[in-house]
């Protein structure tokens, strides 16, 4: 060892979790040390959330081209891949200053690039400098997960690690896994001219809403994206442009390029958790309500905690950690107010219960209020019809929202800001939304949840007739 550290709270790793952590807790005081081995910004920025977004982008205007419609001649958009990824890039390099070693060091973090690993329960040891703190925050995220298909390892497939190097379009995707990452990289090239195969040995969006993952599909399916589903693939061969996936009843797979999206695995590898006596599974570190791990001085959070792999969820968690790390306060974890959002077009956006988690905890002791995005003007002038909301609620509270429909990501946030507030329904319903907007239809879900109720009964009415009679 050549230098020895003493900090109130040492971060490992500075992903969107990791940075949100050093930032609050060094603004605020404390001595924060932060250690990354690979790139700032973590997974998100680098390889996961804003690329993908950018992409998604990109396509998005190919499809507007193509699509035409409105008393506009669609037409096949030239398309410059390598000009798309590029702008992918250029995305990247823009927020990437925000998660910089410069900006954390002007913010009086002491950041150690270096891989970090436990050598006791209070030590930790990176680049040959041994770190000695009150406090650690395990934010090391989660990689790729490749299963174990005979012969995958001998194929060139693709991660979403590795996608982003591409400048070629394929000519032909194959696409393992139809969670939300195959789902979007998959609409993605279909509308920037690739043929694309989604295979997968369930159902694809088969975490989400049988309804709304129906609509989703059923958009991709029309565009040309072929989606293979309860396949089971048992060998893969190949080469680079032109690889083969073999299905154990026969069926044979031929494309140029693999993308496999089969899940996510926890990075505890490095970390020499033993020496630091905390414990953990296949999931991540294992952690208690308030994300403590079996050692009180460290936590986990984000991806490595095994509770979800969204950006904001680590955000969330770092908020926690730093509540009762800085201050001593008593913060526990909730997870009923953590929305999910597949960011297809259309997209496909979940907060709470699904309708099925909901009768399977409730019974027949909840109303599902479903309203039509056809019933929406701004959609209408858009020229959706096709998609819904779905409200389930339970003694006038929400208990979760389901929506397929576009911009499904920005529609659910008065519904995850009313479930965070535990808000009862009639509070969306007087609010006052700009007209035509698709946020409307987070009120019209709500008011549609009371019109049976003042509608529909006799009282009501025998009531409004009485006080009629009775006013002057």
């Amino acid at each position: 060892m050549t230098a020895r550290i003493k900090a109130d709270l040492c971060i490992i790793g500075a992903g969107s979790g990791g940075l949100s952590v050093a930032a609050g807790a060094a603004q605020m005081g404390a001595r924060v040390v932060l250690v990354e081995g690979a790139a700032m910004g973590g997974d998100c920025l680098n390889v996961g959330c804003v690329p993908s977004k950018a992409l998604l982008a990109a396509a998005a205007r190919a499809q507007t081209v193509r699509a035409g419609g409105m008393g506009v001649a669609g037409m096949e958009p030239q398309v410059d891949y390598a000009a798309a990824m590029a702008h992918v890039s250029a995305t990247i390099a823009t927020i990437a200053p925000h998660d910089s070693q410069q900006r954390f060091e002007g913010l009086g973090v002491q950041v150690i690039r270096a891989w970090g690993r436990f050598v006791g329960p209070d030590a930790l040891e990176a680049g040959g400098v041994l770190i000695a703190a009150r406090r650690f925050v395990i934010a090391t995220g989660s990689r790729p997960a490749v299963p174990g298909i005979p012969g995958l390892k001998g194929v060139p497939f693709l991660t979403n690690e590795t996608l982003w190097a591409l400048r070629e379009l394929p000519e032909h995707l194959l696409v393992l896994g139809g969670g939300p990452l195959g789902m979007e990289m998959a609409q993605a090239h279909r509308r920037l001219g690739a043929r694309v195969t989604v295979l997968d040995g369930g159902a694809a969006l088969g975490r989400d809403d049988l309804e709304a993952a129906a609509v989703v599909l059923a958009a991709l399916r029309a565009e040309g994206v072929e989606i293979v589903e309860r396949v089971e693939i048992t060998r893969a061969v190949g080469r680079a442009g032109a690889i083969t996936l073999q299905a154990g009843d026969g069926r044979v797979f031929e494309g140029s390029h693999l993308l496999v999206a089969t899940g996510r695995a926890p990075n505890v590898e490095r970390l020499n958790l033993p020496a630091a006596g905390v414990r953990s599974d296949a999931r991540g570190v294992l952690t208690d309500s308030r994300l403590r791990s079996s050692n009180g001085r460290i936590f986990a959070i984000g991806d490595i905690a095994g509770r979800g792999q969204f950006t904001h969820l680590a955000g969330y968690h770092a908020g926690l950690v730093v509540r009762q790390a800085l201050f001593g306060l008593p913060a526990r974890l909730r997870d009923d107010h953590i929305p999910r959002t597949t960011y297809t077009d259309p997209g496909l956006a979940q907060v709470g219960l699904t309708e099925a988690e909901a009768r399977k905890q409730h019974g027949d002791r909840i109303t599902v209020v479903k309203v039509p995005v056809s019933g929406n003007d701004r959609a209408l002038a858009q020229g959706h019809r096709d998609g819904f909301v779905k409200l389930i609620v339970h003694r006038g509270r929400a208990l979760g929202v389901t929506i397929a429909a576009p911009e499904a990501g920005e529609i659910i946030a008065p519904f995850v800001l009313g479930i965070a507030a535990r808000l009862k329904l009639s509070a969306y319903t007087s609010a006052v939304y700009p007209y035509p907007t698709l946020s409307e239809l987070s009120k019209r879900a709500a008011s549609a949840y009371f019109s049976p109720k003042l509608f529909e009964n006799p009282w009501v009415k025998r009531g409004v007739r009485l006080t009629q009679r009775l006013l002057p």
